[in-house]
This record gives C-alpha cells, sequence and structure tokens, in this order.
C-alpha cells in the first residue's frame, strides 16, 4: 500500500476555539512528525459571522453557510495533487441542516478520502441519518474513536464493518508524573486538586461536582475543584457568561465558593498539561449517553490521571476494569463518594493512575499517526476514480477505456454555436439547427459530471451550453427561445413552456454544482429573472422540470424566499392535478400518457425530500408505482410508453415509437424513489430502466455503442432507429451517470418521512 504524502484536512483550525480544531492540528503536527515526509494543509470552516487569523496551513476557509465555498474548496482540493483527504465530521460545524453542505463538497471530490467521525448518534433524526449515511459513502475508510462507533456506524448506518478503522483519540508522550511537583510549579503545594478541563457549555455537568463538594470538604476539607477553560464561543455569543456566573452563584449558596476555582481561559498545550499533571482526581460529569469521543477525557487518562466519569459511550470504552470509576449521571452523591474515595486512599489511587497510563501508551499521538497513515493508505488503495467512461463500461461488460472516446459522439453533436439538435446516422443535420432544450439537457449533463466529481466535458464545451442558454433568453418576453437555425437565426419570439421549465432545471443544477463560481452566478440570477413567469404555466411538465431545478436553486440560494414560495405552489398544482385525476387502480396527473411522465413523480418525491412533507413525496411514490405497471412488458423488462399512443385517453399504452427520453425520466423517479423509501427495488426498477438502452427492450437489441457513447434515437415497430441525435445522446449519458451513483446507494437505510416502500 502506497502512503500518502500530502495530506489534506477538512474541519475548524486553531486558533477557533473548539475540539475538533485541536484535534485537527494535533493529528497534522502528528502525522508531519511520523518520521516519514508528509505535507499537510487545512481547508478550515468558519462559524457564521466570525474571523480567525488562520495559520498559513490552511489553505482555503469554508464560510459555514455558504454553499459556493463548499464547491470551491472541492476544487481546489481536486487541483492540488493531495494524495488523501482527511475530513474532520461533527454535524454542527457544517451548514444546512444538519451539517448538510458538506454533501456538496464531497459528491465534487476526486480524491480518496477518509473521515473521522466525532460524533455518531444511536437514535438520529432522518436528515442526520441521511447526512452520516452519505458522508460515509463517499469515504473509502472512515474513522471512529472506540468500538462503539464501529457497531453504531455498522447497526444504525449500514456501514460496511471492513470499512471502519478503530483508532483512540490521539495523547501528548508525557512522562508519568508526580502530581505533588506539579502542584508546587503552580502554586498548589499542599491542596488535594479535583480537575475539569475543557469548554465550559451546560451539557458539561459541573454544577453535579459543585453540588458533591460539600460532601468532598467533609472528608478533604483542603480539596479545591479547578474548572478551567473559556465558556464555548457559541454560547458566549448567544447568552454570555450566564451559564458561568450561575456555577459561581450555586457556589456561593452551597458555601463552597472557596473551594472551587473558575479559569476562563483557552490554554495552550503546555500550560493544558501543566495541570492535568498537578490533579489528583480528573472528572467528567457529562449529562449525555451519546458523548462518542472526549478529547479531555483522553489526554487526562493517557497522562496517568485518576478519572471519576459518569457512563458515557467513550468513558465506558476506556474506564473498565478498574482504569477508573464510573458514576450514574446527574448522581452528585455518587460523584462525591467517588472523588472522596480515591482523595482517601492513596494506594488505590496509584494503582488506577499506572493502569490508565500504561494503557494510555497506545494513545499517543506518534502511535496514532502511524494508524492513520496506515488507514490513508488502505484508502488509495480501495479509490477508484470516478469518470463517465467507468460507468459505461462497467454497465457495458467492458474494461475502461480513455474518457474521451466514450465522450465521441457528444463532441461530434458539438460546435462552438452549442449542441446541434439531430443527426443523420451519426452525422450532425445543420438542416435542423439547434434548440435550447437540448443545450439545457448538455448543462444539465455538465452540472451532473461536476456533482459527482467525474471528468470528461471541456469547460470550453460547458461554457458554449451556458452561452446559448442566456443567448435564448429574451427579455422583451421574459421566456427562453427554444429553435435556431444552423445559421444563428431564432425562428422564434419564446419556446415552448416546457423548454423554459427545462432551461430552469439546467440552470438550477449549474447554480449549484458547476465547476466555475462565476457561471454558478450567472446561472442563478438568470434563474432569478426567469423563474416567476412559470406561476402563470400551465403545463404540468413545466412545473415538474422548474421543480427540479428548485432543487438545486434553493440549495444554491436558500435566502430567496420566492423561489421557496414558488416551489410550494407548483408542487401544490401537481398535487391538484393528480387528486382530479386519480381514481380506483390509477394514480396519475393526466387523464393520459405523454412524454417524461416519470419526471412528474421525481419532481414532487424530490420537493417532498427537500422541504419535508410528506404527502408530495406520497403521492409521488404512488403515481411512479402506477405509472411502472404501464411501462413494464409481460417478460418484465421496461417498456417505454410509445410517442404512437400520446394522451390517448383511457387506452392501452402505444408500443412504438420508444424513445430515449423515457428511459433517463424513469430511472431518476426511481432513483427519487429509492432515496424515499429505502427499497432496494427501486434500485432494482432503475436498473431495469437502464438496461433499456443496452438490449433488455422489445426488439432485445442495444441502443448504445460503448465505444463513442452514441446512442439511437429509440426504437420503431420493426427495427431500431439509426439516427443519433443531441436528445438521444444525452439522455444516454444522464442516465450513466445517475445509474452509477445508484450503486453506491445499495445499502438499506431507514425510509425517510414514512412513506411505504414499492408493493
Amino acid at each position: 500500500m502506497s502512503r500518502p504524502t500530502r495530506i489534506a484536512f477538512i474541519g475548524n483550525s486553531l486558533p477557533r476555539q473548539c475540539g475538533i480544531a485541536t484535534f485537527t492540528g494535533d493529528l497534522s503536527q502528528a502525522l508531519i512528525d511520523a518520521g516519514e515526509p508528509v505535507e499537510t494543509s487545512i481547508v478550515a470552516v468558519t462559524d457564521a459571522g466570525q474571523s480567525y487569523a488562520y495559520p498559513s496551513d490552511v489553505i482555503f476557509e469554508i464560510r459555514e453557510e455558504e454553499v459556493e465555498d463548499y464547491v470551491t474548496a472541492a476544487r481546489i482540493l481536486n487541483e492540488g495533487r493531495f494524495d488523501v483527504v482527511s475530513l474532520q465530521h461533527e454535524f454542527g460545524i457544517f451548514g444546512g441542516p444538519d451539517g448538510e453542505h458538506i454533501l456538496t463538497m464531497l459528491e465534487a471530490l476526486r480524491i480518496p478520502l477518509v473521515t473521522t467521525c466525532h460524533t455518531i448518534l444511536a437514535e438520529p433524526t432522518p436528515s442526520q441519518h441521511r447526512v452520516l449515511q452519505k458522508v460515509a459513502a463517499h469515504s473509502s475508510r472512515v474513522v471512529v474513536m472506540a468500538e462503539k462507533g464501529r457497531a453504531l456506524l455498522t447497526e444504525i448506518y449500514g456501514v460496511a464493518p471492513q470499512k471502519i478503522d478503530v483508532i483512540a483519540h490521539g495523547i501528548p508522550d508525557r512522562p508519568f508524573h508526580d502530581p505533588d511537583l506539579a502542584k508546587v510549579e503552580r502554586g498548589y503545594a499542599g491542596r488535594p486538586v479535583i480537575l475539569t478541563f475543557g469548554l465550559l457549555s451546560p451539557n458539561k455537568g459541573i454544577e453535579v461536582v459543585i453540588d458533591a463538594m460539600p460532601d468532598i470538604l467533609n472528608e478533604s476539607p483542603e480539596a479545591l475543584y479547578i474548572v478551567l477553560g473559556a465558556t464555548h464561543p457559541t454560547l458566549l455569543r448567544q447568552q454570555g457568561d450566564a451559564y458561568r456566573d450561575s456555577l459561581r452563584q450555586r457556589t456561593e449558596r452551597l458555601g463552597v465558593d472557596h473551594a472551587v476555582q473558575f479559569l476562563n481561559d483557552f490554554v495552550d498545550l503546555p500550560t493544558l498539561l501543566d495541570f492535568i499533571a498537578m490533579c489528583d482526581v480528573y472528572v467528567t460529569p457529562y449529562l449525555d449517553e451519546a458523548q462518542m469521543t472526549s478529547g479531555t477525557l483522553s489526554y487526562s487518562f493517557g497522562m496517568g490521571s485518576a478519572v471519576v466519569s459518569t457512563p458515557y459511550w467513550h468513558a465506558c470504552d476506556l474506564l473498565g476494569d478498574g482504569r477508573g470509576i464510573l458514576v450514574p449521571f446527574g448522581d452528585a452523591s455518587a460523584t462525591g463518594k467517588a472523588i472522596s474515595t480515591l482523595l482517601g486512599d492513596d494506594e488505590a489511587r496509584m494503582a488506577m493512575r499506572r493502569r490508565a497510563y500504561e494503557t494510555g501508551r497506545a494513545m499517543i499521538w506518534s502511535h496514532v499517526a502511524t494508524l492513520y497513515l496506515g488507514s490513508m493508505a488502505k484508502a488509495r488503495t480501495a479509490f477508484r476514480p470516478k469518470f463517465v467512461s467507468d460507468l459505461i463500461s462497467v454497465r457495458m461488460k467492458r474494461p475502461p477505456q480513455q474518457t474521451a472516446s466514450k465522450l465521441g459522439h457528444l463532441h461530434t453533436m458539438c460546435d462552438d454555436t452549442g449542441i446541434i439538435q439531430h443527426a443523420v446516422f451519426s452525422v450532425p443535420d445543420r438542416s435542423h439547427g439547434y434548440c435550447v432544450d437540448d443545450n439545457a439537457r448538455a448543462l444539465l449533463l455538465s452540472s451532473l459530471l461536476s456533482a459527482v466529481g467525474e471528468i470528461g466535458i471541456a469547460d470550453r464545451m460547458t461554457a458554449s451550453f451556458a452561452a446559448f442558454v442566456e443567448h435564448a433568453w429574451n427579455p422583451d418576453t421574459g421566456r427562453f427561445r427554444n429553435f435556431m437555425s444552423y445559421d444563428r437565426r431564432w425562428l422564434e419570439d419564446e419556446g415552448s413552456e416546457d423548454s423554459h421549465g427545462r432551461t430552469l432545471w439546467a440552470l438550477g443544477a449549474c447554480a449549484l454544482s458547476d465547476t466555475d463560481a462565476p457561471r454558478r452566478r450567472w446561472a442563478s440570477a438568470l434563474f432569478a429573472r426567469a423563474m416567476s413567469v412559470t406561476l402563470d404555466f400551465r403545463s404540468p411538465r413545466a412545473w415538474a422540470f422548474t421543480l427540479l431545478g428548485l432543487n438545486d436553486y434553493c440549495v444554491a440560494n436558500p435566502q430567496d424566499s420566492r423561489a421557496r414560495m414558488l416551489r410550494i405552489r407548483h408542487a401544490e398544482n401537481l398535487m391538484d392535478l393528480e387528486r382530479r385525476v386519480s381514481k380506483v387502480g390509477r394514480r396519475w396527473f393526466e387523464e393520459g400518457l405523454s412524454y417524461e411522465n416519470a419526471r412528474l413523480s421525481q419532481a414532487l418525491i424530490m420537493t417532498g425530500l427537500s422541504t419535508k412533507v410528506s404527502s408530495f413525496v406520497e403521492t409521488g411514490v404512488a403515481t411512479l408505482e402506477w405509472l411502472m405497471t404501464q411501462q413494464t412488458s409481460d417478460k418484465g423488462h421496461f417498456r417505454a410508453i410509445g410517442t404512437d399512443g400520446f394522451f390517448d385517453i383511457g387506452q392501452l399504452p402505444k408500443l412504438f415509437d420508444q424513445q430515449p427520453v423515457e428511459a433517463t425520466a424513469t430511472v431518476a423517479a426511481c432513483l427519487a424513489a429509492y432515496e424515499a423509501t429505502s427499497d432496494k427495488r427501486w434500485i432494482e426498477a432503475a436498473n431495469r430502466a437502464f438496461d433499456w438502452f443496452t438490449g433488455s427492450n422489445d426488439h432485445g437489441v442495444s441502443l448504445v455503442d460503448p465505444e463513442t457513447g452514441s446512442c439511437r434515437d429509440g426504437l420503431h415497430v420493426d427495427r431500431p432507429n439509426e439516427n443519433r441525435g443531441a436528445e438521444s445522446v444525452l439522455c444516454y449519458l444522464i442516465s450513466c451517470v445517475e445509474i452509477g451513483r445508484a450503486n453506491q446507494m445499495l445499502r438499506p437505510i431507514p425510509p425517510r418521512l414514512g412513506v411505504r416502500q414499492l408493493s
């Protein structure tokens, strides 16, 4: 296995005051000191409204709530020739609900990822479950700091056990110490010292130890309880020092203020180690069991302190077999008794300290760094770059080749204006010119590739697709034109409602996922100008395409209240259609079936997941279930709704002509249904729809050329259509990207929003 020499960290960084910032800095330095040539850099996350004088090893600063910064960070890392990325994951340090903005970065990352999980919840919300599971899916290796973490990741989040490494929290390498000597140096000679350190906040349980102090002082009248650490910055911004003041008032009421000392300071490492060295008993009275990692406990335990702790997960892992004492949560009496017992029995306290110190030798930073380097080496071995050619080759069961050849036909269909609509066989047909529909699809494909960190479409091509969309915008009508002749003459002042909606869809995807920041801003600005006109639209597909665009646009622009309103309006429009049209045995939005039918269901599902409106998701899944009964042959393969029968009310769907756009829409909708229900049968349905391209269809013939990535225009009643136009190749490549992502979604997850599964 090849160990990395260039490592990038994603997390918090000093001088930001938090445990993850300290951990990131310590691990980075430990890797540098590990004896092998290692260069480290940090991408630091800055909390809202704050600024820090970061050191030179911080190469980029992510503003917590700015989605654009996460995309930029991914590009910087991809272009920085790093061997591996180490992500410090904690729900609260990244932007978005439960820190979901980090997923935007991970989807675009093309480097092996090792994620250290600092918090793993046994009872996560659906959103927390989704975020952590997706983080794990993007990771080549996942590191936890206790065996309990491995069990939770496996049982609750479905992470493969062989993907998980258990590596303890690192600690400094210090010799076994004599507390009495350390007390002399700090001016505490002759006093039994009890210590708690760390950022001060109500969940730390300091009041429990204060309540225990009267009993402790009865046994050890000279005892001193030192609370070392600054108030947590977030708490300080929200409430000032009200919590610390309440603790002081508590000591005064109990008459123990002379025996409790508050040191309100975020101390440097040497000072911290001096305080640990002089304490007789270290106490962590945390109030919550679900504390997966405690750096303060690791430091004190590993240096050989006698520890009294509540039984949170990390403490249970470290303090068994006489290495410490566990007391019930919030029990001042038991806490006081345990501390008094240790202070009164020098021999027992020394034996406990030695057991802790000996166990802690395996936790020193040099050893931890070696374990991390091993995990990173395994990540590099397991990592496989994501290319469009890989996706096509996997589905075609052929060995991967160069990416350029897999996009050969797409390149053939493009010029400096954009992508040409039609082809005669594989030759671009200039007589039909261009349309915004296909250039929007091409921009969408480019954005999808960027979102998952794949390589293929040159930036100049993406720029030409965007330029076509920009030129299609007609400010006089507030609409996009659609058709353009080969000599660049617009053939209309405005296109259809559907083409307008599809263009908004592409702009939304571009606004969120494009690799170029100015182009993302362009897409957001044009989307904002072009979305309001859709309030007057009457086409269900225009509503659906607009909703799909809003799904991304609202992530990129969460402050846009008009967009949020528009999203609910269009979703309610689709819901109203379904309520009026559906009847027993037939749940659908229209009396007949037309093209891209599955997009209607997909739009509702994705909108419901984004807005947490379960009725949208339920209706989307139910209508898709019914549609699948119409798109499945008696032999079980996917059968696209034929164009000969569009909107035949009350009739069975016509068999031909079948077109790629139907398969692509169905693939995407089924994957959305899987995300909503966690039912693997939706993944299977998506694969069946994709297999229509490769021969599992009514004629048993493959429509694609795996060498060029071209796709025939569909199936006639007696033969395949030999022409290979823009819509077909784009639909095929879009489905390649989406079905490739599905292969990483196969591990079951709990259903979101309580949606029923595929029947």
